[in-house]
């Protein structure tokens, strides 16, 4: 099945799809990301969201560093096969690497991005303890 699945992605001239990720409750957007086929296969195998770096050229999982993962209970594939929506429970209530509850958190008005949403954990803190953990646990 899961050759079936990933058969059926149109995948870009770099091996990527666009992956949308929606709270499963509110529906509302978390973040988008990037998917290959491996981050797809991850995320089918384990329940939990992967995906592919285009700045660092690597697989992650969402939440290994920040404990933020993404649980995922639905997987959808759009008609032209190119993008992926991924309804999830995000832990933590943090999406966003700067620490807000979604990476969609500013709104143009007044001739400007305004960022309208709180932050919820400072995203130095977050990833400052994150790598505490890891230099204890090495």
């Amino acid at each position: 099945m899961v050759n079936t699945l990933l058969d059926a992605v149109k995948w870009d001239d770099n091996g990527l799809a666009c992956a949308v990720v929606q709270d499963r409750h509110t529906l509302r957007v978390l973040m988008v990301a990037w998917m290959n086929a491996e981050a797809l296969r991850q995320t089918i195998t384990t329940g939990f969201a992967h995906y592919y770096s285009r700045s660092r050229q690597q697989q992650w999982m969402k939440g290994e560093q920040s404990g933020h993962t993404q649980k995922v209970y639905e997987l959808r594939l759009d008609c032209d096969g190119d993008a992926l929506v991924l309804l999830v429970e995000q832990y933590g209530g943090i999406a966003c690497h700067t620490g807000h509850a979604s990476c969609f958190y500013q709104i143009y008005q007044n001739g400007g991005w305004e960022s309208v949403e709180p932050v919820i954990k400072d995203e130095n803190e977050i990833y400052i303890r994150s790598a505490q953990k890891q230099t204890h646990n090495d």
